[in-house]
């Protein structure tokens, strides 16, 4: 039995499957016991959020010492902790006991209130729903004196099945027993996805028909192919091996810069999110960074960082790449990444909405002082720094933001491709801006109107459709004509096969989580410039696209 889904990262593993446990089940809805006290009921609710916020929060810190890809699990856990302790979602639970509910039908309604809110909201807010629900599955396995549904105990390395996995469930994963993770739900942007993704896990998500898959069942999972096998056949098996030995002489190549067969030169750089993250990136090889999320300043603080602590992060990243390439992205709040002292409250649909350059624009002084910061910590440090502003839609912004950026004395500004007119409007981008890097995730979701937190629109997020990589040719053909630098940022550029693409359409670099540096390196170099141009127009044709969609 065959089972796809959505692939993260290129890995294969081979082993027995083992079933996560069922959710809790639904608490009955029966009026409460007259001899219970509403306010007592309210009092031991209120100890059990109290308890699953410390837990969490103790999980948080407990990842911020983990390894590099734990660590990115601590301000989730962190977040999810805050969750537990909202004000509101205690006032809800206490309206519904004072009615009659016990307090655990209490919990499960005040808790699925909230996740309905956040799944009519969409997108990231959507996602966050499930996380939730996870909240209050603690909360109610509290209150009942029983374990929280998690991860299984075993003695032996097994394939974790599950329908979807919590932040505290990907982050508590025991790495030496844990071969791979399917689960029937999520996307390749949710939390499951980008905690294995971090972390180096294979992993198939989105692979509804895995719940077919039962205990101790033999699986090979392959990532790259985006595929289950249930009870391989020898013949698989030894495929399957044979992909696992490919992977490990991937290492072989590590410190080497990216290059095709011919020695055309593909930089290949690594995408962090915080100053620490310089660790895997450069341990992988990375020849500099090519996407520096300045978010982890912003997000969970009450008001905006000052220019002092922005330049003493950007500084403590800088410092780490002597010499070499860095492209920091300005603050893209909005959609995705909502702060309270910047975007709208409610918005309708945020993804359209106010985010990236256009909060900027909108809230100036905090514009005003990240270019201040950025400006200082290039002042202190001597790795090339390049700046770019996130969802620009065309030569306007561009030339806006190029020309202050310019102004507060930055030397290389440019523009992150997220918008699909801007591809339109490429040659005159390419006249004012000193380089492009390309976000596909964005890119592909506004290309074909797929959320890309949406498991059900998931075969839609995939920058393999002709229409994503026709919009990134007139990219790279502008930056090509006006010799400006064009770089891809987004996950399309971690996948092998895509990104012998994406150089054969032009792409001047690649940049990534640091985990698929190996990987990349090792498929670039099986192909000459001639070889990835044909590959590159084949995949422009719609070929691999179709016969993904055929299988």
């Amino acid at each position: 039995m065959d089972i796809t889904g959505v692939g993260i990262g290129r890995g294969t593993a081979i082993g027995p499957v083992v079933r996560m446990a069922s959710a809790l089940q639904e608490p009955a809805d029966v009026e409460r016991d007259g001899k219970l006290d509403a306010q007592a009921e309210i009092e031991r609710v209120k100890s059990s959020l109290d308890a699953v916020k410390s837990d969490l929060s103790a999980r948080a810190k407990a990842a911020a010492q983990g390894d590099k890809g734990a660590q990115q699990a601590a301000p989730i856990l962190e977040a999810l902790g805050q969750m537990a302790g909202d004000p509101t979602l205690l006032d809800s639970i206490s309206d519904l006991i004072k009615q009659g509910k016990t307090a655990d039908r209490a919990v499960f309604e005040g808790f699925a209130g909230f996740e309905q809110t956040l799944t009519a909201l969409g997108g990231y807010m959507a996602e966050r729903a499930g996380d939730l629900h996870d909240v209050g599955q603690r909360v109610i396995a509290d209150l009942l004196g029983v374990s929280a549904p998690g991860l299984p105990q075993s003695d032996h390395p097994f394939v974790l099945v599950a329908e979807d996995l919590s932040p505290a469930d990907t982050a508590a994963l025991d790495l030496s027993n844990t071969l791979a993770i399917v689960t029937t739900q999520g996307g390749p942007t949710s939390h499951t996805a980008i905690l294995a993704r971090a972390r180096g896990i294979v992993a198939v998500v989105s692979a509804a028909k895995a719940d077919e898959l039962s205990d101790g069942m033999t699986v090979i999972v392959s990532a790259a192919k985006s595929l289950i096998i249930a009870n391989p056949s020898d013949e698989e098996i030894q495929e399957a091996r044979a992909a696992q030995a490919s992977a490990a002489h991937a290492k072989d190549l590590r410190g080497k810069p990216g290059a095709l067969k011919d020695g055309t030169a593909i930089p290949l750089l690594a995408n962090v999110g915080k100053p620490e993250d310089a660790d895997p990136a450069l341990e992988y090889g990375a020849e500099g960074v090519g996407l520096f999320r300045s978010e982890f300043l912003f997000i969970g603080n009450a008001e905006p960082p000052t220019v002092e602590e922005q330049a003493k992060a950007y500084a403590a990243l800088l410092s780490r790449f002597p010499g070499k390439k860095v492209v920091i992205r300005m603050l893209d709040a909005g959609a995705d990444k909502p702060l309270p002292f910047l975007t709208p409250e409610n918005e309708p649909n945020p993804a359209l909405g106010l985010r990236g350059l256009r909060t900027l624009k909108a809230h100036k002084q905090v514009l005003e002082d990240q270019l201040e910061a950025l400006v200082e910590a290039d002042r202190v440090t001597n790795a090339h720094l390049w700046v770019m502003a996130p969802m620009i839609a065309d030569q306007y912004e561009s030339e806006y933001f190029v020309k202050l950026g310019k102004s507060k004395g930055l030397k290389f500004v440019g523009t992150m491709a997220e918008v699909p007119s801007i591809a339109l409007m490429a040659n005159e981008v390419a006249e004012v801006a000193d380089f492009v890097s390309i976000g596909t995730n964005d890119l592909t979701q506004y290309t074909l109107a797929a959320d890309r937190t949406l498991g059900s629109v998931s075969n839609y997020q995939t920058a393999w459709h002709p229409a994503v990589l026709r919009n990134i040719k007139l990219i790279a053909d502008a930056g090509k004509a006006h010799n400006m630098p064009v770089g891809v940022c987004g996950e399309a550029a971690a996948d092998p096969e895509l990104a012998v693409v994406l150089a054969g359409i032009g792409v001047t670099s690649l940049s990534m989580t640091p985990v698929a540096l190996d990987d990349v390196r090792a498929e670039l170099a099986k192909y000459t410039l001639q070889e990835a141009q044909e590959k590159a127009r084949r995949a422009l044709a719609g070929e691999f696209y179709h016969c993904a969609m055929l299988a």
